[in-house]
């Protein structure tokens, strides 16, 4: 019997790229699924498609998280279709790339709604169907909190902003939900890198390579089925953290 088998679990932005392969190794692993995604709907539902190709359950849902009530209502809807939630992982997030000098009020109000107060939202919305299934929060954070890139200010900044919400809602959640953070590093370069740039940042990497979306999707699966980890941010950086 795996651990995860039989469990509901909520994946945000699960239409592409890393949210996508969570929720994938999720519904693999046992669990049903609830693939949320914004304007992603064809990637969704390729990613409910390969879940019950495979024998499990999954189901698409849509909401813009730029937009608090709809968050909220997102949790709502979740339970209602799964009757309670065992896990929830807030993978949705921005990267938009801006400069410090030019970083506007704008990019700082998209990059806090989405990858701060959206998964406060999400997470205070559905804490006391977590704690009914001892249940579990899964933030995805980023590696730049340990090692930090220019030309993303606001994204970093709310990102490491995450890390210690996850902290103190593993004070405030504890005992009956855990929560934990994955910190990825290059796993999937942001579409509007440059190769140059993109060369830069693997030679910094001790392990010589980008992780893979994968990766991450190894470490949410570890933290959801380990029972006795809470408080914690899993790094899958391939060493980039270190310095070298």
């Amino acid at each position: 019997m795996q651990p995860l088998s039989g469990k509901r679990g909520l994946v945000t932005g699960a239409g592409t790229r890393v949210g996508a392969e969570i929720a994938r190794a999720l519904g693999l692993a046992g669990m049903a699924v609830a693939v949320h995604h914004h304007a992603s709907a064809l990637g969704a539902e390729a990613t409910c498609r390969d879940i019950t190709e495979a024998g499990g359950q999954a189901f698409t849902v849509q909401a813009d998280l730029y937009d608090e009530s709809a968050a909220r209502a997102l949790v709502a809807q979740v339970l209602a279709r799964l009757g309670g939630l065992d896990l929830l992982v807030a993978s949705a997030g921005n990267f938009d790339a801006v400069s410090w000098s030019d970083a506007t009020r704008e990019h700082w109000d998209r990059a806090l709604q989405l990858n701060l107060l959206a998964p406060f939202a999400l997470a205070q919305e559905a804490a006391s169907a977590l704690k009914a299934s001892s249940g579990s929060i899964v933030l995805i954070t980023c590696g730049t909190r340990i090692a930090p890139i220019d030309g993303y200010l606001p994204y970093q900044v709310s990102k490491a902003a995450a890390h210690q919400m996850m902290r103190l809602l593993a004070r405030a959640l504890a005992p009956e939900v855990r929560v934990n953070a994955v910190a990825p590093g290059t796993v999937l370069p942001p579409t509007d890198m440059d190769d140059a740039t993109q060369r830069d940042l693997v030679g910094r990497i001790p392990l010589r390579r980008v992780g893979g979306a994968a990766s991450v999707a190894d470490a949410v699966l570890y933290l959801a089925a380990a029972s006795f980890v809470t408080g914690t941010e899993v790094v899958v950086d391939g060493g980039r953290g270190l310095g070298a």
